[in-house]
Parts: C-alpha cells; sequence; structure tokens
C-alpha cells in the first residue's frame, strides 16, 4: 500500500524475491492529485515482477444534500452534524460522485492504454501490450501540427500486430515525412491514435483506445524567441507619478512610477487590465499540501509566512526613453504582512524581485523578472506573475498542453496544440476547491473579449513554456472556500503565468509526497515574458512567429 515507486522497484529487483508485487491502493486520489502516476507506470511496463496496482479510489464518495437556498450540493464529513468525522477524506475517487470523471482520468487512461507508441534513434515503435488480442479491429490514425498549426492527417498502413509483439518503421518513411519536409516550423508533433473500428459490449466503435504525442527531430537549432522593434513611434505624457503610454496602435498604458505597476491597459479604447502586474509566489492549497501534519508543505509555507505576503516598491525609474521605447525597472520586496513596520529589517524580506519593463512603440511590453527568495524557505508554490483583466476578456486561446487540466507532474497524457475554452470553462469543480484549472507547458496565449480585443502574452528569450491559470476565483477565494458552492467571483480574472510550478503530488495525501524533480526550491530564478495588444486583425499564432528567429 502506497509504496513510493522506487521501492516497488527494489523489490522486484531482488534476486531473493520471487512473487509478482501489485500495489493494493496507490496514487490517493484526493481532490487535484495523482501526480507522478506515470514514473509508477513507466516501472511497471519496464520491470519484470511489477504486475500493476490499484488507485484509491473510483469515485468521490459525497452525498447530495439540500442547502439553505434549495440549491443540492455535494456533502461530506460534518455537513451532516455528524461527529467525529474525516472531513473530505471520502472524496478521493478520479470521478465526482455523478461518475463525471475527474481531469486525472485522462492520466490514467493514457499510462494503462494497450497500444504504446515511441520514437527513438530514427524509429517509431508500435507496441501491443495486450497478452491475448491482436490489432486487427484498430485504424491507426496519424496527424502532424507545426507549432500548432495542423500540417496533414491520414491513416497509417499497420500490419496485424499479435499480442506482446511490436511493429517498427522508419519515421522518415512515414506518410507525415512530406509535411515535416515542407514546414518552416520550429516545433513538429506528430501525433498517433488507435481507434476501434466496431462497437464493443463497452465503447461505441471511432473510440481512441490509445493516442501518443511523438517529437519529430527539430529541423534547425532552436533560438531565442525575441521580436525585432519596428521603429514604431512611442508617445509618452508625464502626469506626476503616472505616465500615459500611447503605443502607435492606439493602445494606452497608465504605469505607476511611484508603485511601479501598470494601473490599466486600454486596448483600441477598450480596458483589458485593470491590476497588475505583481510577482506571485502562493497557490490555493490542495489536499495533498495539507497532509503530513507540521511537516505537511502547507505548514511549513504558513510556518514561514508565504501565505500572507504584501509586495513594498523599494524604488521603480525610468533606465531609458526614447522616442521607440520605454525602459522602467523596479524592485520589489516580499515581507509578511504582520512584519511591515517603520522597523523593517532585512530578515524580514522574503523575496526580492527585479522587474524591468521595455515598452515597444509597437505595443508590446516586454518584462524581465529576476526572483531572489529567502535561502531558508521551504520548497516554494509557484514562482511567477499575477494580473488581472476585465471580466469580458474571457476567450481563452492557447499553444501548449490540454485541453484538460494539467500540471508539471500530471501532464503526460495532455497533448501541446492550439486550444479554446472560456474561463468558465477552465475552472474544475472539485468538491473542495483549491488549485485547479491549470495547464502544462505554454508557449503562448490570448485573453480576448467577444469582439477579438484583449491581450497577447507568451514565453521571451529564452524562457521555458509556463503554467497557466484563469479564473473567475482569486487565489484566496480558492483557498478560503470549503465547498464549491461557497465560491464568490471576484469582479475581474485572475491570471497567473508561471516560470515554475511545484507538482501536485499523489503518492499519498497524508505526508509531503512531491517528487523532488517537481519542487520549486527556493534559489533565484530568471525569466522574461511578453505581453502585447491583440485584436480580432492579429491572432496568437501571428504574434507568435514575430518572435522566431527563422
Amino acid at each position: 500500500m502506497y509504496m513510493r515507486v522506487w521501492d516497488i522497484v527494489k523489490i522486484a529487483n531482488d534476486p531473493n524475491e520471487a512473487r509478482p508485487l501489485i500495489l493494493c491502493e496507490y496514487s490517493h486520489s484526493m481532490g487535484n492529485s495523482n501526480g507522478n502516476v506515470d514514473e509508477y507506470w513507466e516501472a511497471i511496463d519496464n520491470t519484470f515482477g511489477l504486475q500493476g496496482g490499484f488507485i484509491w479510489d473510483w469515485v468521490d464518495q459525497g452525498l447530495l444534500k439540500e442547502g439553505a437556498n434549495g440549491k443540492k450540493h455535494w456533502a461530506y464529513g460534518g455537513d451532516f452534524g455528524d461527529t467525529p468525522n474525516d472531513l473530505n477524506f471520502c472524496l478521493n475517487g478520479i470521478t465526482w460522485p455523478d461518475r463525471t470523471p475527474h481531469p486525472a482520468m485522462h492520466e490514467i487512461k493514457y499510462v494503462y492504454q494497450p497500444i504504446k507508441f515511441s520514437l527513438k534513434e530514427g524509429e517509431l515503435k508500435i507496441k501491443n501490450t495486450h497478452f491475448y488480442e491482436t490489432t486487427q479491429g484498430f485504424e491507426f490514425l496519424w496527424a502532424v501540427l507545426g507549432d500548432g498549426v495542423e500540417l496533414g492527417d491520414g491513416v497509417l498502413s499497420v500490419p496485424q500486430i499479435g499480442p506482446q509483439n511490436s511493429y517498427s518503421i522508419e519515421w522518415k518513411s512515414g506518410p507525415w515525412y512530406s509535411s515535416w519536409t515542407s514546414s518552416v516550423a520550429e516545433e513538429i508533433l506528430l501525433t498517433i491514435d488507435a481507434k476501434l473500428l466496431h462497437s464493443t459490449r463497452w465503447v461505441e466503435s471511432g473510440h481512441i483506445v490509445s493516442s501518443t504525442q511523438l517529437q519529430l527531430p527539430s529541423k534547425r537549432e532552436p533560438r531565442p524567441h525575441v521580436i525585432t522593434p519596428n521603429g514604431a513611434v512611442l508617445c509618452i505624457e508625464d502626469h506626476g507619478d503616472v505616465i500615459k503610454i500611447i503605443p502607435k496602435d492606439g493602445s494606452e498604458i497608465l504605469f505607476n512610477i511611484s508603485t511601479g505597476l501598470i494601473e490599466s491597459w486600454k486596448v483600441q479604447g477598450t480596458p483589458v487590465m485593470n491590476r497588475g502586474i505583481l510577482p506571485c509566489f502562493w497557490r490555493a492549497p490542495i489536499d495533498n499540501d495539507k497532509g503530513g501534519w507540521d511537516q505537511s508543505y502547507l505548514s511549513r509555507w504558513k510556518a514561514a509566512l508565504l501565505d500572507d505576503i504584501v509586495y513594498i516598491t523599494q524604488n521603480c525609474c525610468v533606465r531609458n526613453k526614447t522616442d521607440h521605447y520605454l525602459d522602467i525597472s523596479a524592485v520589489f520586496l516580499g515581507i509578511p504582512s504582520a512584519k511591515i513596520s517603520s522597523q523593517l529589517k532585512e530578515s524580514d524580506i522574503i523575496f526580492t524581485v527585479n522587474m524591468n519593463y521595455i515598452i515597444y512603440g509597437s505595443g508590446d511590453i516586454i518584462i524581465e523578472s529576476s526572483v531572489n527568495p529567502r535561502s531558508d524557505l521551504p520548497p516554494l508554490p509557484r514562482v511567477g506573475v499575477e494580473f488581472h483583466l476585465d471580466k469580458t476578456m474571457d476567450q481563452v486561446r492557447w499553444y501548449g498542453k490540454g485541453p484538460f487540466e494539467c500540471y508539471p507532474d500530471r501532464k503526460t497524457a495532455a497533448q501541446v496544440a492550439i486550444y479554446e475554452k472560456t474561463v468558465g470553462e477552465m475552472h474544475v469543480p472539485y468538491i473542495v476547491p483549491g488549485e485547479c484549472g491549470g495547464r502544462a507547458d505554454v508557449r503562448w496565449l490570448t485573453l480576448q473579449n467577444k469582439d477579438g480585443i484583449g491581450i497577447y502574452a507568451s514565453i521571451y528569450e529564452s524562457s521555458p513554456p509556463m503554467q497557466m491559470s484563469a479564473s473567475y476565483y482569486s487565489t484566496v477565494e480558492l483557498g478560503r472556500a470549503t465547498h464549491m458552492e461557497d465560491l464568490v467571483e471576484g469582479d475581474d480574472i485572475e491570471v497567473h503565468l508561471d516560470h515554475k510550478h511545484m507538482g501536485i503530488g499523489g503518492d499519498d495525501s497524508w505526508s509531503p509526497c512531491v517528487h523532488e524533480k517537481y519542487l520549486v526550491p527556493p534559489v533565484p530564478y530568471k525569466f522574461s515574458l511578453r505581453l502585447s495588444p491583440v485584436t480580432a486583425a492579429n491572432s496568437g499564432p501571428l504574434l507568435y512567429n514575430t518572435q522566431q528567429q527563422i
């Protein structure tokens, strides 16, 4: 039960142990969980003697209860006046009580899928892991994306593969090769699906049984993502502490030099950003953050006062100003609110963050962020920025992993493509709220209103893809509410773009068990972002292409 993956491998490799090993319980699925399950199945699939395991649990065991407002909601321990109780320790399924799947179901399906695809040393391998069935009833489909845009698709001719056998081809001999050779895309991804040709007792025909996305070799060396300023004139007006910045495109930015913050951003006269942009290191705790009593991540975060950080502007100044760009530097000190006083000590400073803004006449804003945490802190929930957009900017489009919720240690099932959802659809209604709705490995995103007005955000220079979320619910609100129905929407959309985000864990929910490679240590970080106005006349792919150096 709940044995760590390295321990089950150790037992399987013990020459004195001949018995197969089965995990009677593992991957505790409590709320936003099931991180690391791919590592278990990487070991199970490749280590003789590891037979599999049983996830705890199948379904959230909540019960419908009518509230004071007459509406029914999912209730759990204590909601019926029952004492003693285990609170929400009955909510640990990969489905909600009505059997609607949690996002983690996609990850479970992926690690269990019986047809495996891999690409190694120029060879595409298709393995049938069934013990008794051939691939006779399957049709194999392929599709290729270049920087998120479909380049081609079709049917892959594959001979019948017997049980526990495989079929290999050189990837260059596949039907997608012409799409690869003719594309100038930086990133070319191949997806292979195994689809059922006929209905069965458990599913209709056309069901995708297995699907894997593979990265094809790059046609050119990766280069930093930067823009080439177009020389557009930037109009700058000084109004005391506030600078009004009007790029050539007619957008308008109000920047407060005393606070180091953008006070507002309008695109074609439409209010887009109404609060921002600040560093952020906190997330709304999930169940796996709470397990472990005094050693839990949440207890350690609170002991370090990370749950109530305010940012003081140490200094902000204009470093350079020309007819074409404005260069502003701001330094923020992250300090626990309880420590703020006229006698501020250096030991009270939890974070020192340098944020440099370069605002071009084109309307582009480049943000260079340098983060220095105090070295005695526990692993950090996240390292990134937070800003707030007008509530009408509810149309989200992104190029990254999706379409469902995914996190650094639960993203193998998610595929990289261009996806679209509303802000409301991004939210995942876990019965007990917490951090949710994130999307991993995001290269760029746009948030727009129904007329196409909004902002574009992307990685910049050599910064890696981001973890992204956009929600009507603030981090504070997600941490306050104890039931989904208790959540109160804010007056705007809270957006997080994270350079680093801690894994969600899931080996169990009663000890701090995020694997080390998914922790965010308190060390210096540097990353860059690009923000740009976007309208119906341009798009995320077009803007992203302007910063790719061919």
